[in-house]
């Protein structure tokens, strides 16, 4: 059996990122220039503005809809769920309104698809559920997506947006920076492939580990990228800093990142460095890989 029939389930019904306005009349305004775009414009060409090409942040679900061929996604550890194990004042009723905002369970959507035909392991960052930000299921869920992926031997593509650890969870979502990585480099010592994209913004305790741990790094256009904020590193060092800090133009001109790629070209490019990067005709002994997949989609309970 090949891996194109393993990432393939034609059972799966993707929920499509966004409902369509019901009234064709409703505008969406352009936060860089200005312009008012109808939003089944908007929706049409990913949510990018046609008029400057500012890249508006979006949901998992519509970047699988843009990234994923159809029909062949299928979810991870969907049931894994955040909760409030410090007991930080008000930190159940923000997850709550998260999972209204966003219609997500957490911050992160995992799961196995093929991207024009090639198969690969993916994970989405969420910007509407607290700002993509890191606690432990976040961690969790990326690092078992990796040991998975090394387990079959598989690539890993992930797209980033985060505001960085959560800071309701304290010291435990400092923890998913090393346990990120570390699940990141045992796939990396396999010997397989991992590419990240960076959206707007990725920040934190996210661009401090697996964010910049890909083999190839790509950049959406425009988008913030650092550490500590720019106000933040100014009042430390006590120097203004260069215009356009920390933007994707400025990483790719200082070495940071690879390539900066729209929104429009992205699986185009994504498939063709997994066709670089990524041995042909990639096959898996017996059906106990199928069982390892069931396995890894059917697994929930507490993030370790």
């Amino acid at each position: 059996m090949n891996l194109m029939g393993l990432f393939r389930s034609p059972q799966n019904e993707l929920e499509k990122g966004g409902k369509e306005a019901e009234d064709a009349g409703i505008r969406s305004v352009c936060p860089r220039c200005g312009v008012q775009l109808p939003l089944s414009d908007l929706q049409e060409n990913m949510h990018v503005c046609t008029a400057c090409g500012y890249h508006h942040r979006v949901g998992p679900r519509e970047r699988i809809t843009y990234i994923a061929d159809e029909g062949t996604f299928q979810e991870l550890d969907a049931d894994l769920l955040s909760r409030d194990l410090l007991d930080f004042p008000g930190y159940d009723q923000k997850l709550r309104n998260a999972k209204l905002a966003s219609r997500e369970k957490d911050a992160v959507v995992c799961g196995t698809a093929q991207v024009n035909g090639q198969p690969c392991a993916l994970f989405f960052m969420d910007p509407n559920f607290m700002m993509g930000s890191m606690g432990t299921v976040v961690g969790e869920k990326i690092t078992r997506l990796f040991e998975f992926a090394t387990e079959l031997g598989a690539p890993v593509v992930g797209f980033t947006v985060s505001g960085g650890a959560r800071m309701q969870e304290g010291i435990l979502s400092l923890m998913q920076m090393a346990k990120t990585s570390a699940a990141v480099r045992r796939h990396s010592d396999a010997g397989l492939f991992y590419l990240t994209v960076l959206t707007d913004p990725t920040t934190g305790g996210v661009t401090a580990s697996f964010a910049m741990d890909g083999d190839i790094i790509i950049a959406e256009p425009g988008a913030t990228i650092g550490f500590a904020g720019a106000r933040v590193i100014e009042q430390t060092i006590r120097k203004k800093l260069p215009q356009g800090f920390q933007t994707a133009e400025f990483l790719l001109e200082h070495g940071f990142v690879d390539l900066i790629v729209p929104r429009s070209a992205q699986k185009e490019t994504i498939a063709r460095l997994l066709q670089i990067h990524v041995p042909g005709s990639m096959a898996f002994g017996d059906e106990t890989d199928l069982d390892l997949l069931e396995e890894y989609s059917e697994r929930g309970g507490e993030p370790q």
